[in-house]
């Protein structure tokens, strides 16, 4: 039977392919193809660098696969702590993961207004280009609704782990960092005119190093079991 260290570490190991894929497809491909007001430019990116964007989806979806198992393994090692906290924080990941999964039809539309199959003849290529870039701008819309459950779930993580002794109190509070930062994104973006998001470029940083953080220290350390505090039997039942 896998000790619970080594699930620690197992699930720290998929947290970090979760980060590496979810940082790839989101900076490295979409933010890096998309030019903002300029559909055409944009067209020619997605165009130019079909493959690199091609590998952005499929990184989005190992992304969700992967983070099945880590928020299974991390509920099975922190129940003990918590069930009723952490089994809400599953249902706001489980909602999470299936607007993004539902999402990713919008960013895979591109692909197919841009195809050159010969039923879009009818579509002038600056329409075909305005059509992509609506597709990737109701994306980002829909990625930052899912990252509000996303949000909320790193705080009562956060909250868990900050109480459980299974782990050191300020991985806690990094990742509550991290949680209220996807909500601030979130919510700036959603309340700015025209959608503009001016905050991401400061509550990037510390949202990567509170989700970092915590993954580093399960593959590195794991969980100590033995500081094991059940504060009474309602919260373990």
């Amino acid at each position: 039977m896998i000790s619970d260290k080594n699930l620690a570490r197992i699930a720290g190991f998929c947290y970090l392919i979760v980060i590496a894929t979810g940082l790839f497809s989101e900076v490295f491909v979409r933010q890096a193809l998309r030019v903002s007001n300029d559909a055409v430019a944009t067209a020619q990116n997605i165009q130019a660098n079909e493959m690199l964007y091609r590998w952005g989806f499929v990184a989005d979806l190992f992304n969700f696969v992967i983070g099945i198992p880590c928020v299974l393994i991390l509920y099975f090692l922190f129940k003990r702590v918590n069930k009723l906290l952490f089994q809400i924080a599953l249902a706001l990941v489980i909602i999470q993961t299936a607007i993004i999964a539902v999402n990713l039809l919008n960013q895979i539309n591109p692909l197919l207004y841009l195809s050159n199959e010969t039923y879009l003849n009818t579509f002038q290529p600056n329409q075909l280009a305005t059509l992509s870039l609506l597709s990737l701008n109701i994306q980002a819309q829909g990625y930052a609704i899912g990252l509000v459950f996303f949000g909320f779930y790193c705080l009562i993580v956060a909250y868990v782990i900050y109480n459980s002794k299974m782990l050191p109190k300020f991985l806690g509070i990094l990742l509550a960092i991290s949680g209220f930062g996807y909500l601030i994104n979130s919510f700036a973006m959603f309340l700015s005119k025209g959608f503009a998001n001016p905050l991401f470029i400061y509550l990037a940083i510390p949202i990567f190093i509170g989700e970092l953080s915590l993954c580093l220290w399960l593959i590195l350390k794991g969980i100590d079991t033995s500081k094991l505090n059940l504060p009474n039997n309602n919260q373990t039942c």
